[in-house]
Parts: structure tokens; sequence; C-alpha cells
């Protein structure tokens, strides 16, 4: 069977196991949600159109994944000729998605408004609805970005835009991933950070072994080391999309509706597959990796158990297609309003004692620390193991930083701060000021380059040329000038809270997490600049380092202050919806975040001082021992020039007298 008909199958497997699993329940769906049917186009057309749409956007990322880091470029930075195919196929695939979703804007106000999809393609009528209905402006979407990483995947040519369009394809998948189920009713906040890593490991997994089988069906070279890579890449992914599930299950589901409900038997369903896929991965991974390694002309195993897994996946797509469209069983309770906008509940005023103690951990952000802090410490190990030095003060520095991430975001003030302006600011500050210094003087690239094996002159580029090109990219060098990265840190308080981003988006959940991600990022670019010990795509005098600091402080000082000064509270209209009686003053609540970001500051600059004048030490000292060692060399022979120039001078002056 050619890789074109088994797309094809695929495809169709997935459409028919949604249609399928949704027709059992449509009827118990539009009973429970009050919604009269709108027929068998769009009950059975959207969700063969959404499994449709998953598989093209799984195959999207695993083809720019498989271009990224499992094929090696050619030396002159182009791409080799199976990424060249990759890169294509994920054209095409972003193609199908983008068709499918905008396929699925109209049918899904169809299914929301119990309208015949007939009664409503079109525009005049279509528009103003879209606005209205969550899902359908997420397609809407959805449709504009795949199209544009389409049209990117169509004009490239280098490597190096392979990892930005990888990026692009799964920010195209998040519209979705922060709607349905999941965005909504108690704990929304776990199922939709569970959701996220769901969606993305799956993705991963699935459209990997589509390209790793599509290129061993074409017989490209290197295929054992793409299998290899791969295979690690879908451990992981197995291991995330298993205990991400179990998470949403658990938030949605009650145990004792299990086995009684049709959302607990098809939770059991796809349980059960992934288990069945899990043991044709590891299957594969004992045959067929072997077979590779002694020669990679044995293809057979690979293409065997990958042709099975990918259509076993079909049909599991299709069944997570229809679990997304069945109702979970309503809740026992009445949730509150503060349950109801945060998902969860809030036990009283922010004591102390609550910031430090009262956990609820952050699956997005809580899990970077731990990781980050993980991969630092194999990192040292590995150094040490070896006999090399690393100074443990870079150490101490990484895991604070990652502790400091770990505790704005899952302790206590991460659960408040979705509640407290002020507590928010305190967590802005901490994700922007504090953490990435510590995160920065850690020195974690140098560390990966020490620490990674490279690839040698004949082997395949791996992990740290990934990183040095990174590094030395055309957009890490625009990034980096001062007055750019100066402009990005000190421009986003601005024009998050200033300019009426935040007021306007302070009760979704999705914006909470960019502005995390912003000011983690924007902070750790500043800071790496000012006194990161890593390598940097351009050097950065002292004094533009100094001018950087004494430059960015003032706006910092100003911001905080303009918050004090406000007389209109941002973020009241949510604030108010949450009818918390121990937070009745939102504008001295407000004034008390701005005092947090006028006095934040302070600590930063001392830390961040103290750091400049030990490194430019230090500077001073290697350079002092490099003129020595230079002077042992040649027994000191510069000296003995430059004493010999003063003395033609001297006689030159005297011959000039005479």
């Amino acid at each position: 069977m050619s890789f074109r008909v088994l797309s094809v199958v695929a495809g169709a497997m997935a459409a028919f196991v949604a249609a399928v699993v949704v027709g059992l329940s449509a009827a118990q769906a539009l009973s429970l949600l009050g919604i009269p049917d709108p027929g068998p186009l769009t009950t059975y057309g959207l969700p063969a159109l959404r499994a449709v749409a998953d598989l093209a956007a799984a195959v999207t990322v695993g083809s720019l994944l498989f271009a990224a880091f499992l094929l090696p470029p050619r030396d002159s930075g182009l791409l080799e000729a199976g990424g060249y195919r990759a890169v294509r196929r994920a054209s095409g695939a972003a193609l199908v998605w983008a068709a499918c979703a905008a396929l699925l804007v109209p049918l899904t106000v169809s299914d929301t408004t119990g309208q015949p999809a007939g009664d409503i393609w079109r525009p005049e009528k279509l528009w103003p609805v879209i606005a209205q209905v969550e899902v359908a402006g997420a397609w809407r979407t959805t449709t504009l970005l795949a199209l544009i990483v389409a049209i990117g995947c169509r004009l490239a040519l280098r490597w190096g835009w392979t990892p930005l369009l990888l990026a692009g394809s799964l920010i195209t998948m998040m519209p979705l991933a922060l709607t349905g189920h999941s965005s909504s009713g108690g704990a929304h906040d776990v199922a939709t950070n569970s959701l996220i890593l769901h969606m993305v490991s799956a993705s991963v997994w699935v459209g990997g072994l589509v390209a790793v089988l599509a290129y061993a069906l074409r017989g490209g070279p290197g295929i054992d080391v793409a299998a290899r890579r791969f295979s690690l890449a879908a451990t992981i992914s197995f291991v995330v999309i298993g205990l991400s599930g179990v998470i949403n299950a658990w938030v949605r589901l009650p145990a004792s509706d299990l086995f009684s409900t049709t959302y607990g038997k098809l939770v059991l369903a796809k349980a059960a597959a992934l288990l069945v896929l899990g043991v044709i991965g590891y299957l594969q991974r004992r045959a067929s990796l072997p077979a590779l390694a002694a020669d990679p002309g044995d293809r057979r195993a690979l293409i065997r158990f990958a042709g099975v897994e990918m259509l076993i996946f079909a049909a599991t797509i299709g069944l997570a297609v229809g679990l997304g469209r069945t109702p979970p069983p309503p809740p026992t309770s009445i949730p509150t309003p503060v349950e109801v906008e945060l998902g969860y509940t809030l036990a009283g005023p922010p004591t102390v004692s609550r910031l430090l103690f009262d956990w609820r951990f952050d699956l997005i952000f809580g899990t970077l620390a731990i990781v980050l802090a993980a991969l630092y410490l194999l990192g040292v190990y590995r150094l040490r193991k070896r006999g090399d030095a690393w100074p443990v003060g870079r150490t101490i520095a990484w895991c604070s930083g990652c502790l400091v991430l770990l505790l704005a975001t899952s302790s206590g003030v991460g659960r408040y701060a979705p509640a407290m302006f002020s507590v928010h600011m305190g967590a802005h500050m901490a994700l922007s000021m504090l953490a990435p210094i510590l995160l920065a003087l850690g020195g974690a690239v140098t560390l990966a380059l020490r620490a990674l094996p490279p690839a040698g002159r004949e082997g395949v580029p791996g992990p740290r040329e990934w990183i040095l090109a990174a590094v030395h990219n055309p957009v890490s060098r625009f990034l980096t000038q001062p007055v750019v990265a100066s402009i990005i840190f000190v421009a986003g308080f601005y024009a998050l809270y200033l300019g009426g981003i935040f007021d306007a988006s302070v009760d979704s959940h999705a914006a909470h997490l960019m502005m995390n991600a912003h000011f983690l990022l924007s902070g750790y670019l500043f800071y790496w600049v000012v006194i990161g010990i890593d390598p940097k795509p351009r050097e950065v005098a002292p004094l533009t380092k100094l001018g950087m600091v004494f430059g960015t402080l003032p706006f910092h000082a100003f911001f905080g202050i303009a918050l004090m000064s406000m007389t209109t509270v941002l973020g009241g209209w949510f604030y108010r919806t949450l009818g918390l009686g121990w937070n009745i003053d939102l504008l001295a609540d407000q004034r008390n975040g701005g005092s947090f970001a006028w006095a934040s500051g302070e600590v930063p600059l001392v830390v961040v001082m103290l750091a400049l004048l030990i490194q430019w030490s230090r500077s001073d000292q290697r350079l002092a021992k490099r003129t020595d060692r230079a002077a042992d060399r040649d027994n000191d022979a510069e000296l003995t020039a430059y004493n010999a120039m003063y003395a033609e001078l001297a006689r030159r002056d005297r011959e000039v007298r005479r």
C-alpha cells in the first residue's frame, strides 16, 4: 500500500469513527443542551471534518518536526531532499487543515444554534454570529493561522526556518485547545492546561510517525538516525499523553461515572487505544531500531509496525473527537461565581500562610520549572562524572530561578493571582524581574554546550548544534540588540496595562498563560544581554549594559506611579463578578499592585549591579592572566617593544635639540 493510499484510508477511518461515536451520543448531547437537531449534515459532518482537521494538524506538526530535528540539513544550510519533501507535505497538510477549519465555522454555528447548515451559509447571516460563538471564532482563527503556515512552508528552503514554522504550527493549535469543554466549568484551568499538553504531544507522536513512515517508504538515507530520535520523542509523548489524559478525565468525570456513562465508557476506550499504541510502539522499538542500526536499508519492521500504528492512531483520533463532542456528566453541586470564573475556590484572603502553602500546581509553568531544573542538574552531573568542574554558584542561581518560577505560578501566589490585581502584579514582577536574573546567571546554554556531545565533522547535527544555530541566527541577533531588548522588556508593561489589553482579557485563562510567558521571556532576553554569562549573537560593551539598566529603570518607576495614580480599576468588571467579600476596595488593591511594581525594581537593580561589577572584575583578571601568560611565552616581548619605542622617541628628541 502506497503512502498516499494509506493517508486517505487513515483520514477516512478517523472521520468514520468520529461520526459513528457522535451519532451514538448526539441525541444525548442535544437534549442536555436544549438545542434542536441541526440535521444530519451538521450532526455527522462536523465530527468527521474535525477528525480530518486534527489528523491534518498532526501531519503538519510532525512533518515540520521531522524536517527540523530528525534529519540533518545540508552543509550550506539548505534543506536536505527528505526535509524538503517533509516541509512540502506540511504545506499540503496545513492547506487541508485550513480548509477543514473554514468549513467547520458554519457547521459549528449550525451545531450551536440548532439551525440547519444550509440556512446559515450566506455571509450576511454567518459573520454576525461567529463573534458570539467562541468555538466558531476559534475555527476562524485557526483557518487564518493554518494558511500562514502553509504559505510559509511553500517558501521555506533553508533549515533555519523549520523550527519557526514548527512553532507556528503549534500556535495554530492553541485557539481550539483553549475552547470547548475544558475551558468551562470547574477546574477548567487544570483541564485546559492538560488539554494543551495532550494535543501537542499527540500531534508530535502521530505526525512524527507519519513523517518517519513516509521517509522510510521513499528509502531516504539516515532513516536509522531519524527513527532513533523519533523513538525518544514518541516515548516522551506517550508519557505526557497518558498523564494529561488521566488529569483531564479526573477533573471532568467522577470515578463513579466511569463505567455507567457514555462519557466514561469513551474515556476507557481511549485509554485502551493508548495502551495498544504504547505496546505497538514498544514492539516497534524492539524490532525496528536494532534492525536499522545493523542495516539502515532494512526498513521492513519499521514500515510494518508504523503502518499498523498509523491506522490505529486514525481510529483513536476519531474516538477522541467523539469524546470531545460528548458532554461530561453534569456537576453534582452548583459552582460558586469564583469557581465558574477561576475553575477553583479560594479559602479566604491571601494571608502569608496561604500564599506560601495553598498550592495549585500549574501544569504548564510548574512542569516547565521542574523540567528545567532537572535537565540542568543532569548536565552538571554529566560534567562532574567526566571530571569537569562547574561553578556551584551558577547551579544555585539556576535552581533558584526555577524555584521562583514554580512559586509564582503554582503556590498560593499563582492561585490568588487571577483573583487579585496586587497578587497578580507580585507574580508579574517575580516572573519578569527576579526569575530571569537568576536564570541568566545560571548559564544554561554554556552548560549545555559543554555537557552535550558534539556531532563532529562527519556526524549528524544534534542538540548541541541546534543550540548554536539558535544562538547565532539572525532572529537572535535582532532580538539581542540593546535597544530592541530594552523596548520589548519595557513596552510590555505599558501595552498590557495602560493599553487596555489586561482590562479586556482579565477573565481569559489563555491570556494569563500568554502574559506569564511574555513576562518570563522578555525578562530573560533583557537580562541575558545585560548580565548573562552565556554566548550571545553580539558582544555588548559594559557601558552599554549599564545604560540599558539605568535607561529602563525610570520607565519601571513611572509605570508603578501611574498605576498608583489611576482612579479607574483595571479589570474591575471581572473582579466584581467574583464577589470576594474580603477584596471590596479594588482601587486600594490596585494601588498596592502599583507599589509592588514601583518598589520591585530596587532589588533587581542591586543584584544586576553586583553581577556586572563581579563580571567586569573577573574580565580584568582574565585579561591580566592572558597578558602574563603571553609575556612568559615571549619573554615580555610586548613590554620590551614598548620600552624600545619610548627609547627611540627620546633619542630622536635629543637629536632635535642638538
